[in-house]
């Protein structure tokens, strides 16, 4: 739990002042306005609020506040005509790297404006609303245990870490990693969930390099690389992670495979100490910066995780060792990053490429005309480059 959260301030009923702590890890900032709000607040005024920057504090029946969310977010997908037209013609015009950076600023603002309907929660957790659900086992998922002080959120972020935990119950099945049950990978809350494919079966498909009996995954996330890889039959792993959210879920998804013992996950920004026949890293792709802890998993900033992996990797190959890069070039069609860069970061780490095998991602989002980027997620390709030290 965040200790340096702000506060939030309204006025109760009886007019008197009334505070409690802010509570967003999607880096939404604490409504310098705050409004008391029910079941008599239409959609329409709501959006207006909403749209002006006012956190609308609910005291209502809990349902109808998520009906009146739902209701906030259709207005918000569906503006006014000659504003679509302007917003359309302005994407048209861009380049794709603005283009990307246009879509991120429609996404935080969407944000921002759907964040602004706001849920007590009770020093336990609890909601003290009329027909509110029992969130407490989910955000404690989320947030650790409970300080013992009320605190206030967004109910979309709430809704996010109700998403999250029933993900985590259910588990993301892995055909790679063999038959059910024994191949389901358990994302916890802020932890990128393996649901795109296409990486894990590069990894599955491509030839171990002769005499693998050591591998090290760098940056293993839910842990699902680690797993595989010990699934495939290298004899010891050792999986790195930085987040503390991610060492939790990658430890619990090893054990919960049975590979405790055959798997060892470290706190370490990159490497491990030592050199492994093979080093196996899947960063982050898009250089971009989070505006939130939770999308670290989706941007690295300046390429800091992929250029410290490539300039770092010579140095823990063991002799005839190889390091497996799984990589989108996404970036490149979004114009973030050129194809001349990276290979340039490969020679001047003293690298040189054995080989590459590709694969074009089956995701809706390739497929979605609609998208704003798809013309650039409609090119992709995931790529898993076969790097060794240069002779």
């Amino acid at each position: 739990m965040p200790t340096s959260a702000p506060s939030i301030a309204w006025n109760a009923a009886d007019g008197s002042a009334q505070s409690a702590r802010w509570q967003s890890e999607s880096g939404l900032a604490a409504p310098r306005r705050v409004e008391r709000v029910d079941d008599t607040q239409s959609a329409d005024s709501a959006y207006r609020l909403a749209c002006a920057g006012t956190g609308m504090l609910w005291q209502g029946d809990f349902q109808n506040a998520r009906q009146l969310l739902q209701a906030m977010a259709r207005r918000a997908d569906h503006k006014p005509a000659k504003a679509a037209a302007r917003a359309a013609a302005k994407l048209a015009a861009a380049s794709p790297a603005e283009r990307f950076h246009l879509h991120r600023q429609a996404q935080a603002q969407r944000a921002r404006t759907l964040g602004t309907l706001l849920i007590t929660l009770e020093p336990d957790y609890s909601i003290a609303l009329r027909r509110a659900p029992d969130w407490r086992a989910a955000i404690t998922e989320a947030w650790g245990p409970p300080t013992g002080e009320a605190c206030v959120a967004s109910l979309r972020e709430l809704l996010g870490i109700v998403g999250a935990h029933e993900w985590r119950k259910k588990g993301v099945e892995i055909a790679a990693l063999g038959d059910p049950p024994g191949n389901r990978i358990h994302p916890h809350y802020g932890v990128f969930s393996p649901v795109r494919g296409e990486y894990i079966d590069l990894v599955a498909r491509q030839a171990l390099p002769p005499g693998a009996a050591l591998a090290f995954d760098i940056g293993t996330g839910t842990g699902v690389l680690a797993a595989l890889l010990a699934r495939r039959g290298v004899p010891k792993v050792v999986a790195t992670e930085n987040a503390p959210r991610a060492l939790a879920c990658a430890r619990e998804n090893l054990r919960r495979l049975g590979l405790a013992g055959q798997v060892e996950v470290l706190e370490a920004d990159l490497f491990p100490p030592g050199r492994a026949p093979l080093v196996v890293c899947n960063p982050p792709w898009l250089p971009a910066r989070p505006s939130s802890a939770l999308e670290h998993a989706i941007y690295d900033e300046g390429s800091r995780m992929l250029r410290g992996f490539l300039a770092g990797l010579a140095g823990h190959l063991a002799p005839g060792g190889e390091g497996w890069l799984l990589l989108s070039d996404l970036a490149e069609h979004l114009g973030l990053r050129t194809r001349e860069e990276l290979e340039g970061w490969i020679a001047a780490a003293g690298l040189t490429v054995l080989g590459k095998s590709d694969v074009r991602p089956q995701h809706a989002k390739a497929q979605d005309a609609s998208d704003p980027l798809h013309a650039a997620r409609a090119a992709e390709v995931t790529s898993l480059w076969r790097l060794a030290a240069a002779p």
